[in-house]
């Protein structure tokens, strides 16, 4: 080989060479910024990426079981609250003609299914009575009267 074609091929190798190296610097430098934002990303720890995105998943799996656990709470608070008796009514009416005043009543004390006590107080002249009617699911072993009828009706419209 020649000194020229030896020497073209040494300035070949060194613009190489050269721009390897500027590539290299380029890549180095972008690398520089890419761990940059991620410091600022994992803000601070050692850990890469992937440890901080797994340590994400494991937060979020907590979170979830979190909020499954207090789903089921307040299921079984819903459930306590609708067998609470929560609906309740009065109704005022006079039992027996002539007399007056609305003495007589019937006061429904229910749950949210419709379950629950009717208490009728009738007031007569001489004399004071007192009834109680039971119900599951709406429906009373003893016929109601339109005004324990009503109470119902009042309690549950509440």
């Amino acid at each position: 080989m020649s000194n020229s074609t030896t020497a073209a091929i040494a300035i070949a190798a060194a613009a190489a060479a050269i721009l390897a190296l500027a590539a290299a610097l380029l890549a180095w430098r972008q690398l520089r910024r890419v761990r940059a934002s991620q410091q600022v990303l994992l803000g601070g720890a050692k850990d890469d990426l992937v440890d901080f995105a797994v340590s994400l998943q494991a937060r979020i799996d907590d979170l979830n079981r979190a909020v499954d656990e207090i789903a089921a709470g307040l299921a079984r608070v819903d459930r306590r609250v609708d067998e609470s008796l929560g609906k309740i009514s009065i109704v005022r009416y006079d039992a027996y003609e002539g007399t007056g005043g609305h003495q007589s009543a019937s006061v429904a004390l229910l749950d949210g299914g419709r379950s629950g006590i009717v208490l009728s107080a009738i007031q007569g002249r001489d004399y004071a009575r007192i009834y109680m009617k039971e119900l599951e699911r709406g429906r009373a072993s003893i016929a109601l009267s339109p005004e324990e009828e009503e109470a119902v009706e009042r309690a549950m419209s509440r």
